[in-house]
């Protein structure tokens, strides 16, 4: 049986480095906005490729913290698609269940770092997803970031869990879900053993403005809509966790930031390793913020991902720093 089958797509990330832009952040009520020479070439810093996407950064993550992992996705028969499957087969990750398309192309995305953060140019192109016949069983089914033609896989998804009633549901909605298909993503919720979301996804599901940033709040309505178990994630604020019984908040460690594409990802394959393992939220909340901080300590999603030994020490060196009990 394997501890975690991650649902979603498969990405070759191109991070580029930029130092000459500029951010304009003049007015509070909008979002700040990266400002780059228009029709002029702009030199870069560096620049490298690697695997992406929010359910190969989970399994990748996952399977360094001992878990047994496979992924269902659909990339295209190309060059890209080709570097997918030879970089999970390094981390044995299974990927028999990976849909390959003849005539398309993989999903890319363009990373833009700039001063610790990311801007994400993401292809979403219309994908022919197939349910796996006689998917097996496994602890979890994590579900997660699709593009256009994600309902092939998530009405069959969830027929499959009313059949296998011991398989339990996290829940970590892509971009595209939540921007496209707001409605289907609320069904999902109610079908969760587990949300993992940030705080601006959190408000967009409730239909909170942005003004309201109660994480507790916002936790009690999303288990209203039927989310067994919300986790918030909040940058630098840390993280928060919830049933209906308790609400647990937790500070990030005070790690020097070098970029954060991958964090919310390293959080949730920490979070949901633990899980597996028999931790209670309080400790998976520690697991997720010790691995999200170790990749961000580094550029990409994936190299700073930490394996046992080195969360451990990441838990020893931030002892101090524990989860505390808001409600």
């Amino acid at each position: 049986m394997y501890n975690i089958i991650a649902i979603g797509d498969c990405v070759i990330d191109t991070h580029v480095q930029i130092d000459e832009a500029v951010l304009d952040c003049e007015l509070k009520e909008h979002p700040c906005y990266l400002c780059l020479e228009f029709a002029s070439k702009i030199p870069i810093k560096d620049s490298f490729q690697s695997l992406g996407g929010n359910a190969a950064n989970l399994v990748v993550g996952a399977t360094k913290l001992g878990m047994k992992t496979a992924i269902v996705s659909s990339i295209g028969d190309d060059s890209n698609g080709r570097m997918i499957i030879e970089e999970l087969n390094k981390f044995k990750i299974d990927t028999q269940f990976i849909n390959i398309e003849t005539k398309s192309s993989t999903r890319y995305s363009l990373v833009l770092n700039y001063k610790s953060d990311r801007t994400i140019l993401s292809f979403h192109g219309q994908r022919k997803y197939v349910w796996p016949k006689n998917l097996p069983l496994s602890e979890w089914i994590y579900y997660t970031g699709l593009s256009s033609g994600f309902k092939k896989l998530k009405k069959p998804m969830l027929n499959w869990l009313k059949k296998n009633p011991s398989v339990r549901l996290a829940f970590n909605p892509g971009s595209y879900q939540l921007k496209n298909h707001l409605d289907q993503v609320i069904e999902t919720v109610s079908k969760s053993d587990v949300l993992i979301i940030n705080l601006e996804e959190a408000q967009k599901i409730v239909g909170f403005n942005k003004e309201e940033k109660s994480p507790v709040k916002i936790i009690k309505k999303l288990l209203k809509m039927g989310a067994k178990e919300a986790v918030i994630t909040d940058a630098d604020h840390g993280a928060y966790v919830g049933d209906i019984n308790e609400i647990w908040h937790m500070e990030s460690f005070p790690v020097k930031v070098v970029a954060k594409t991958g964090a919310g990802d390293a959080f949730s394959s920490g979070y949901l390793s633990a899980r597996v393992e028999g931790y209670n939220r309080p400790q998976a909340l520690r697991w997720g913020i010790a691995n999200s901080c170790g990749v961000i300590s580094e550029v990409g999603a994936q190299k700073g991902l930490l394996d046992k030994k080195h969360l451990q020490k990441m838990l020893d060196k931030y002892i101090v720093i524990k989860p505390s009990l808001l409600f």
